[in-house]
């Protein structure tokens, strides 16, 4: 049962990460156009970014930093925005709760990012941040729909294209027949099963480079495994956990202490952790507040070019996430979300 949902909620991930990178190549180009001097939109550009579920928009603010175009304050709003993968999982879990979550923390991070450019003017942050172009898919844009090589892409599939097809038909299948996702209420299937229609969709119109290089080396490669394993181990971890110990009990008489854990996990560049709380929550086994104040303080790995580029911007960031994480978690668990 554990491993049946497991491969239910990395599946999920998995389409919704398709999808996010079919629309991310197809507005290449679209935040750029529309950034200006004015930073107020420049708050709300990186809030939204960051609100995209996955690293990419995280990435793209980084690359767009590195170029000096945004604020440090946007880079601090995008980093308190964005949930990483778990955002995907959240959204598979609990998704109106999910939603609410995420409008929140957007809100959080534009307040943040006018607050740190206002007070913060981070020059020794800056110093060794070098200005060269991060990586980004920076190839010629991906026409990713072409009528004349649909037939083509069908009756004569990549390897790449094959696999990633018996994957989502897997889904699929395990889903109409109940093996997957049985306890979703019918709508929901609907929906879900809609979604991976349309990933399939994708699978069977794009272009060689977008199945090789967008979807089987960026998704399935260098995601999945490390999505599942998180999911897989952390589900079996609070299996056992919840049968030998009464750790709602231990929760519910620690509150402050599971506070200040969630938020200093945070600093880890590495969206993995912050399951264990995205789990809890899900179980009802600690409030709203907390999986906020995670949220806020963590920032998947949308901050390890940063860190690679400058250690003392990554610090400095990390350090006022985490300021931030705590004020609003604290003062949320005080009036009892």
């Amino acid at each position: 049962m554990i491993f049946l949902h497991a491969i239910m909620i990395t599946g999920f991930v998995f389409v919704m990460m398709l999808l996010i990178e079919y629309i991310n190549v197809q507005s290449k180009g679209l935040w750029q156009k529309n950034l200006t001097k004015n930073k107020w939109r420049q708050y709300l550009i990186a809030g939204i970014l960051g609100a995209i579920p996955g690293c990419l928009g995280a990435f793209t603010m980084v690359a767009m930093f590195s170029h000096r175009l945004v604020s440090f304050g946007a880079l601090v709003t995008t980093m308190i925005a964005t949930s990483g993968d778990e955002a995907f999982i959240m959204f598979a879990m609990f998704p109106k709760k999910a939603i609410l979550l995420t409008l929140i923390i957007l809100v959080v991070g534009v307040l943040a990012g006018y607050l740190t450019d206002k007070l913060y003017k981070p020059k020794k942050a800056l110093k060794n941040f070098s200005s060269h172009k991060l990586p980004l898919h920076d190839e010629a844009i991906c026409k990713c729909f072409e009528k004349d090589k649909i037939w083509i892409n069908i009756f004569h599939p990549s390897l790449y294209r094959v696999i990633i097809a018996i994957i989502i038909l897997v889904l699929i299948v395990g889903i109409a027949t109940g093996l997957l996702a049985g306890d979703l209420e019918i709508w929901m299937k609907i929906s879900v099963l809609l979604v991976f229609l349309f990933s399939l969709f994708i699978v069977l119109t794009v272009p060689n480079h977008f199945i090789k290089k967008h979807i089987w080396e960026h998704i399935v490669k260098m995601h999945l495994p490390r999505i599942f394993i998180w999911v897989f181990g952390t589900l079996l971890f609070m299996h056992f956990l919840m049968d030998y110990i009464d750790v709602q009990a231990w929760l519910s008489s620690n509150m402050f202490v599971v506070l200040l854990i969630a938020v200093l996990i945070g600093v880890v560049p590495e969206s993995g952790p912050h399951l264990i709380f995205v789990t809890l929550f899900a179980q009802g086994s600690i409030p709203f507040s907390i999986l906020l104040a995670s949220s806020i303080s963590q920032d998947g790995h949308g901050m390890l070019p940063v860190l690679a580029e400058s250690k003392r911007t990554f610090l400095v960031v990390k350090i006022l996430n985490m300021i931030f994480a705590f004020i609003v978690g604290l003062s949320t668990l005080l009036l009892g979300f």
